[in-house]
């Protein structure tokens, strides 16, 4: 089953895409956290982290260094951003194609709530 990211990445749901490659495919997240909040995914739908095969170890030190340039060009590596991978429910993942969210723009506190 095709996820939404999936059809963003073939250009049959339309994004705001700010970097696309043979490997990955960057788009402005549509409820956004941050002024700055753009979601890096894989091109080829990978459900969870837990997913990942051993020979995707380049694919997912690629959508890092993505992230590093967005940054970059946003103009936020200097002041600092969050980059989010959820993972399962628990995790909080609402789309099951593996996403990593670079968040920044604001001061953006602790990173999850101490119980």
């Amino acid at each position: 089953m095709s996820t939404i990211f999936s059809k963003i990445v073939a250009g049959e749901r339309s994004a705001d895409v700010v970097y696309q490659d043979d490997r990955v495919t960057a788009f402005r997240d549509i409820h956004p956290a941050a002024p700055t909040h753009i979601l890096i995914v894989p091109n080829r739908e990978i459900p969870t982290v837990n997913d990942l095969a051993d020979g995707d170890e380049a694919l997912a030190g690629h959508m890092l260094l993505v992230a590093r340039d967005l940054a970059k060009s946003e103009g936020i590596a200097e002041s600092g951003y969050r980059l989010i991978i959820n993972c399962n429910r628990d995790g909080n993942q609402e789309v099951f194609h593996l996403h990593l969210h670079l968040i920044g723009g604001r001061p953006l506190g602790g990173m999850v709530k101490r119980v």
